[in-house]
């Protein structure tokens, strides 16, 4: 079973590599016709910041069942 310290780091690890790889995806991506506007994303900051509160939401969740689960084994030892 992994205890919530393993947990953590592994997520921490994988988040590391998803951002480490998101540059390489961006350069992937279809370069925009010349004809086309440019576009900016500010209009969508409401957006980055719900999928943010998202992600912290569902870290905490994550941590809080690692703790619970933590309780019944260590109770479960007894």
């Amino acid at each position: 079973m992994l205890r919530p310290d393993a947990l953590l780091r592994q997520l921490g690890a994988l988040a590391f590599l998803a951002l480490g790889a998101l540059p390489a995806w961006a350069q992937d991506a279809a370069m925009p016709a010349a004809g086309m506007a440019r576009q900016s994303l500010r209009p969508y900051w409401h957006v980055f910041i719900a999928y943010a509160i998202a992600i912290a939401l569902v870290l905490v969740w994550v941590v809080s069942i690692s703790r619970r689960l933590r309780d019944v084994e260590d109770r479960l030892e007894e």
